[in-house]
């Protein structure tokens, strides 16, 4: 527990009955970091919220402190820069023991003196942790607040444990209360089920309660939609084991923890892992948003399933297109930020691109590989590490050549997407406002192509000088007219 953020509260609280209860308790109980603590005491949460402020200041540490929640009167303390965040609330129920009875789980109906002391609780919690059971504080706990149905599942894969019977036929009885539940607090929940390390586990507990169809049903939709004789299994099964094999990469240390690492060698790992790790958005990762990917890249197959007639093969024309959309709109719904959306959507939008290429001359083209680098830009290689999850877990006819070629184009496009990140693209040779005038020609389209035109080639090698950009752009132009007059 933070040592300095609970020093703040002991001292901001003298002489105020007050506990310690919650995740802090069990968390430190567990040897977990704990950067929020949660308190209640006996009388006004904002008077205890604004000492512990005044407490942080004494001892240099600045600290905001607002009002939390109206319904319950809750007070919130967060350290400048977020180092700590302090939770404060009045005793609900009229008494400590009342209170824990209200919580969610009995992990976290255990209370600590603020000044030390015998622990308080009431259900056993203590008991239930070192059982690895999950457990409701109460019949009611769900009926008060349905989102603790997601928390169920965020707990259960966060810390290990196994939700008791009881607790899951709640669950499914009150799921559909769900419905009922802010997006915000949905997506809070959904974000760290999905950045568990057993996130797949998340997902299955999901839809083992009904929860998934309430929250997700872009994912349930795929259930039974089958696919071609290339894949072994329908979308839902694929979406999954893709799903899987990402979260793998995103968490591996070590080639032998991940297959899709593996097969993109040793040279690639380090920048690979850093990358998945650099911040993103909503308190993300790369790595965290590219999971969100895994699971909606293939949303769109369930509305563009169709059947050739000349050969009874199963397509699925235009789901990369239609599912980036599709995306847009739950992360829309989820009320995450625009960030977010948009990263996903452009995943989603090009996890095919990479699988095409495999069909062209090896090794690639210059010019194929930055039309590929410039349409995927900035998820050129995340794209990739997204497409070679997605190849490995599609294991139907022809598969073992099918993952080799694509593996072996996976590897030498990272050089280069890994490079492009790095550097950015050239600086272009020639301003739009200088070619427009040097052909006499408006600023518009045109000069957009030109431009377009200019970088391939200046990435290709074609053009490396000022003088070499205006006498390809004057040749292109010229040539564009020819055609135009013949």
């Amino acid at each position: 527990m933070s040592v300095e953020a609970l020093e703040i509260v002991r001292t901001g609280l003298t002489g105020r009955r007050a506990w310690l209860v919650g995740g802090a308790v069990r968390d430190n109980l567990l040897g977990r970091p704990v950067a929020d603590i949660d308190v209640v005491l006996e009388g006004d949460p904002g008077e205890g919220a604004r000492a512990i402020a005044r407490a942080a200041k004494s001892v240099g540490t600045a600290a905001a402190c607002f009002a939390l929640s109206e319904e319950f009167g809750a007070w919130r303390v967060v350290a400048r820069g977020g180092a700590w965040q302090i939770d404060v609330e009045s005793i609900r129920g009229g008494s400590l023991q009342a209170d824990l009875g209200l919580r969610d789980f009995t992990i976290n109906a255990i209370a600590e003196p603020l000044e030390g002391g015998e622990r308080l609780d009431p259900l056993d919690g203590l008991g239930d942790l070192h059982a690895g059971r999950l457990r409701l504080a109460g019949p009611g706990a769900f009926q008060d607040d349905p989102l603790r149905i997601l928390r169920l599942v965020r707990v259960a894969v966060e810390l290990g444990l196994e939700p008791d019977p009881q607790a899951i036929v709640a669950a499914r009885e009150q799921v559909t209360g769900l419905k009922e539940v802010s997006p915000e607090r949905v997506f809070l929940e959904l974000q760290r089920i999905v950045a568990s390390t057993q996130a797949l586990r998340g997902i299955e507990m999901m839809s083992d309660l009904g929860a998934t169809q309430v929250v997700l049903p872009e994912l349930d939709a795929m259930r039974g939609v089958e696919q071609s004789r290339f894949h072994h299994r329908d979308v839902y099964g694929h979406t999954l084991e893709v799903f899987e094999r990402t979260v793998t990469l995103t968490t591996a240390s070590d080639l032998k923890d991940s297959e899709a690492l593996a097969a993109l060698g040793e040279e690639h790992r380090e920048a690979l892992l850093a990358l998945l790790a650099e911040p993103l958005a909503d308190g993300m990762t790369r790595g965290e948003a590219l999971r969100w990917a895994a699971l909606l890249h293939d949303s769109a197959k369930p509305a563009t399933r169709s059947v050739r007639a000349i050969d009874r093969r199963v397509t699925f024309i235009g789901h990369d297109v239609q599912g980036a959309e599709l995306a847009r709109d739950v992360l829309g719904r989820l009320r995450s930020s625009t960030r977010l959306r948009e990263h996903v959507a452009v995943l989603v939008h090009h996890h095919l691109r990479l699988g095409f290429l495999v069909h062209k001359t090896q090794p690639l083209a210059r010019d194929t590989v930055f039309e590929y680098l410039s349409a995927c830009d900035p998820v050129e290689v995340d794209v990739t590490l997204l497409s070679v999850c997605d190849r490995l877990a599609t294991r139907g006819s022809k598969a073992e050549e099918a993952i080799a070629a694509h593996t072996a184009l996976a590897r030498r496009m990272l050089d280069d997407a890994l490079r492009w990140r790095k550097d950015g693209p050239q600086q272009p040779l020639l301003r739009g406002d200088e070619l427009a005038a040097e052909l006499d020609i408006p600023l518009g389209p045109r000069v957009g192509e030109l431009l377009a035109a200019l970088a391939q080639a200046q990435y290709t090698g074609e053009v490396s000088t000022r003088e070499q950009a205006l006498a390809f752009a004057h040749h292109h132009e010229g040539a564009r007219l020819h055609v135009r007059e013949v």
